[in-house]
């Protein structure tokens, strides 16, 4: 393993920049109150479910089982179940300081003298330092077991109507047989047996187009390679809403400012994260018939129903000596997952204000479960603008997947719900204000009127202008006279309150 750089000191939180191992950020989290070790037996059937669930909900500890029912190894869950620990896991002692880093980096003009082109090469570098690297040898491969057995591992099962135990914090890897450029999805995971499992590659998802491609060259077996734990900011680079063509581990590189370094897999030619805890090597038949998945109780709060998905084959399983085995639970909101969901918010806004300069911030309410409801505030500079917007981030990525957007002034804070419903709530006009359009939805979506297809709504909760056709006079927001507050805040400490 390549020697520790100064980026990877801790920063002035003493958080670590990276953490070289899952067990590495365990160590972190118990020696700060963060993680509570359970050593009573306990089973995979549910019972983890209700305990951490309990826990998520209080905010409490990230919890590792350490004697899993029917399984040698331990299991790390709630993770990323609060804003700080999500932090500490990419590295930052708060969200924000990598949103400024991805901010300072889009914003930054083409350098045009001497001392410009010298400003900007920490900010380069940074970049040019993120390529994934490839080692000879790594921890992932310690243990290495050519006659697989997945039902060893302390898969859950999360709710009592999914349809078995499921994998639900995996990398699933694939690659473009085309262009030859990696993708690295968080696809769930259902265990069938010693060696098949379901790839829950949904319509619109990338490592589905992977498979169709496949199929069109004739290409018989799909690698696929599944890693799982390592550094705790990988799975969530597996989640990220990259462009297209972008490598997830290029950019987990670009967060842990060092380079994720990747070793060849045993049984197929993909290459994996060098700290993972445990890798499924093997492939997907593309002329395979599909296999009947589900249901599973999905983040939505509901179960997404059954239906037919690619079977995966484990060639091989290769592991740390002594791993841990990472998962998570979805559900009713909040989860785990919103503040994975969060992370996304804050680190992807301003590459988004970098293609609409008029957003001041977005937000993506927990309770809409990512898709559902889009919160934007933006500096109105014409008429209709909101309208613009909403139609602009329907065609942007996932971002077609929002089930509902509302735009609000510059002035309203919409990371407070409160405010944003008392503002727009005052300020539409049902008939004029709320529009609708058509489109792709999530498939996971219930509600809508076709698979993967249905309606979208839009609400303009700007203040209106003239030229939008408003003729009556706009009142004013409520506020206090400066010099009287400055006033009271004089008086404050004589009047005893």
């Amino acid at each position: 393993m390549a020697l520790a750089t100064t980026d990877a000191l801790p920063t002035s939180s003493g958080i670590p920049a990276h953490h070289d191992s899952l067990r590495d950020f365990v160590r972190l989290l118990e020696s700060r109150g963060e993680l509570r070790r359970i050593s009573r037996p306990v089973d995979p059937y549910l019972e983890i479910t209700e305990i951490s669930q309990r826990l998520m909900l209080a905010q409490g500890p990230a919890l590792l089982f350490e004697a899993v029912k029917g399984s040698a190894f331990p299991l790390l869950i709630n993770t990323y179940a609060t804003r700080r620990r999500m932090s500490w896991a990419l590295g930052v002692a708060d969200l924000e300081e990598h949103a400024r880093s991805i901010a300072a980096l889009v914003k930054s003009q083409p350098p045009v003298g001497l001392l410009d082109k010298i400003r900007m090469l920490p900010k380069l570098a940074r970049v040019a330092s993120a390529s994934p690297r490839t080692v000879a040898s790594a921890p992932c491969q310690e243990i290495v077991e050519r006659d697989p057995d997945v039902t060893k591992l302390p898969v859950i099962t999360c709710w009592p109507d999914d349809g078995g135990p499921y994998i639900t914090l995996p990398m699933v890897i694939t690659r473009d047989p085309d262009k030859g450029t990696r993708n690295v999805g968080c696809y769930r995971m259902q265990v069938f047996g010693p060696r098949e499992t379901g790839m829950h590659w949904q319509l619109h998802k990338t490592g589905r187009r992977h498979m169709r491609r496949y199929q069109e060259l004739g290409i018989q077996r799909m690698p696929v390679s599944v890693a799982l734990g390592g550094d705790p900011i990988l799975p969530y680079a597996a989640t990220a809403p990259l462009p297209d063509g972008i490598d997830e581990f290029l950019f987990a590189g670009f967060l842990r400012r060092r380079p994720v370094e990747m070793v060849r897999c045993k049984t197929n030619d993909l290459e994996v994260p060098a700290s993972a805890d445990f890798v499924l090597e093997g492939y997907v038949d593309v002329g395979e018939p599909l296999r009947r998945e589900g249901p599973f109780g999905d983040h939505t709060g509901y179960y997404s129903l059954a239906d037919d998905y690619p079977v995966f084959h484990i060639t091989a399983i290769t592991r740390r000596a002594a791993p841990i085995y990472a998962t998570t639970v979805v559900g009713p909101p909040p989860q785990e997952d919103a503040w994975l969901g969060k992370a996304t918010e804050r680190l992807f806004l301003p590459l988004l204000q970098m293609t609409f300069p008029e957003i001041v911030d977005m937000n993506l309410p927990v309770e809409g479960c990512f898709h559902n409801l889009c919160i934007v505030s933006i500096k109105k500079d014409y008429p209709h603008h909101a309208r613009k917007i909403c139609h602009s981030l329907w065609g942007m990525g996932q971002m077609m997947f929002a089930k509902c957007i509302v735009v609000v002034d510059d002035d309203v804070d919409v990371q407070n719900v409160r405010e944003v419903a008392w503002r727009a709530l005052n300020n539409i006009d049902a008939k004029r204000d709320v529009f609708f359009a058509e489109g792709p939805i999530d498939v996971l979506d219930h509600a809508s009127q076709a698979f993967g297809f249905g309606g979208k709504l839009g609400v303009d909760a700007t203040r209106k202008w003239k030229e939008e056709g408003f003729t009556r006079e706009w009142p004013e927001v409520l506020k206090m006279r400066p010099d009287v507050v400055a006033r009271v805040d004089a008086l404050w400490k004589e009047l005893g309150l």
